[in-house]
């Protein structure tokens, strides 16, 4: 087993953060020792979590979710004491932030919370920027491991606020992403050259350091993963939730979510976030409506007189035919009006009144899935379900009352 000193740092996580993190602490000449939940051909990897624990003082966690998070340190905390520092940078719920800081500290260890901003090209020349909480002494003390991988490191507060501004950064981020997305489809079917909206964009107060990133790669349809589409779908959905716990309306945020969940569902999750693009630009080889159903099991085929393509056939399919045509000049065209309260209001005397009925000239068909098996009431002598009028279906829908008149 190698021997702990103050310069071994544990590594969890090797995707495309963690491992290139792993790489600039080997450069700066610390001894890194690694886990990952699938096993990688590189140096120093240990069987668990906890083997760090043994053997290294400062352990990083890069995972990307939740539960990974929980799960990692409740692996580690059996092995924790006084002198680990735990520093934990995936975005994740504020509650559960907080919830891992109270299982490293219940140890006696302490935890510093250090979300990120930054892609694949920013881990690899060490400029992330950390947004850190948590106990000053540790936060002093990990410094120097963070500024292995980073260009800034922003102290924000308590424990579960760094990772609020993380996810306020992305809902910036995700928003402005969409937007360069909706701006390319609309150059685009207006037949403006795509240089031309580049060099005016270059020079608009709205140009920022993402789209400088993002734009090239979404006009020549590069969607290697720099930030991976359900990363960012995670963080819009812990936002919209912690932003429904404050009770209030992130509008822009669902939308950019819906955006990214569409794509999600067409296969996109491990590519690039920026691959919301591919929803305005058919040139990308976006999946047809034919190669979407076949994700699903093709349902049987429909018989060509059921079919319904208007919404006229879709009023004929659940009500009776009714010849519009007006009635002879010499009678007069029967009132709406007259027949609903004649049906809501009956006579004094106790008698029915039978509503009004429109002429038909053809046999009428009974109304299908009208009212549930249920709920159907029974037919009368004087008046059956068959034989009711459109009028009188009208005036019971306009009543709010599936029961017969004389029912309480």
């Amino acid at each position: 087993m190698a021997r702990r000193t103050r310069k071994n740092v544990g590594v969890i996580g090797l995707g495309i953060i963690g491992s290139r993190v792993a790489d600039n602490l080997r450069r700066l000449g610390f001894h890194v020792f690694v886990w990952n939940r699938n096993p990688r051909p590189v140096p120093n990897f240990v069987g668990a979590p906890a083997e760090l624990a043994e053997m290294c003082d400062y352990i990083q966690i890069f995972v990307s979710d939740d539960d990974a998070l929980l799960d990692v340190v409740r692996q580690l905390a059996p092995a924790l004491s006084a002198r680990h520092i735990v520093i934990a940078h995936p975005t994740v719920a504020p509650n559960s932030m907080r919830t891992a800081a109270d299982l490293v500290e219940r140890r006696g260890a302490r935890f510093v919370e250090a979300p990120f901003t930054g892609s694949k090209m920013g881990a690899e020349k060490g400029e992330l920027v950390f947004y850190v909480a948590g106990d000053e002494v540790a936060l002093k003390e990990a410094r120097p491991i963070l500024e292995a991988s980073s260009k800034e490191i922003i102290e924000i507060g308590q424990i579960g606020q760094a990772t609020v501004v993380k996810l306020a950064t992305n809902i910036v981020t995700g928003a402005s992403v969409q937007a360069l997305a909706e701006a390319l489809a609309l150059i685009n079917h207006a037949g403006v050259s795509a240089d031309k909206f580049v060099a005016a964009l270059q020079n608009n107060a709205s140009y920022s350091k993402t789209l400088s990133m993002k734009l090239p790669k979404m006009i020549e349809g590069n969607f290697e993963p720099h930030f991976a589409l359900k990363h960012m779908l995670k963080d819009m959905l812990i936002a919209g939730r912690l932003g429904l716990s404050h009770h209030l309306e992130l509008a822009v945020t669902t939308a950019a979510r819906d955006r990214l969940l569409e794509q999600e569902q067409r296969g996109y999750a491990e590519e690039d976030f920026s691959v919301i693009a591919r929803k305005y630009f058919p040139e990308m080889q976006m999946p047809t409506v034919e190669q979407d159903l076949e994700l699903f099991e093709k349902p049987p085929p429909i018989e060509p007189a059921a079919t319904i393509s208007s919404m006229g056939e879709v009023a004929a399919a659940v009500q009776p035919e009714v010849d519009l045509a007006p009635p002879p000049a010499t009678e007069p065209e029967p009132q709406l009006q007259p027949a609903i309260e004649q049906f809501v209001s009956p006579e004094p005397s106790g008698e029915a009144t039978a509503p009004a009925t429109v002429e038909s000239n053809q046999p009428e068909a009974p109304v299908e899935n009208a009212v549930s098996p249920e709920s159907a009431p029974e037919p009368q002598a004087e008046e059956s379900a068959a034989t009711k009028s459109p009028m009188d279906m009208l005036a019971k829908l306009l009543r709010g009352d599936s029961a017969r008149p004389d029912e309480s």
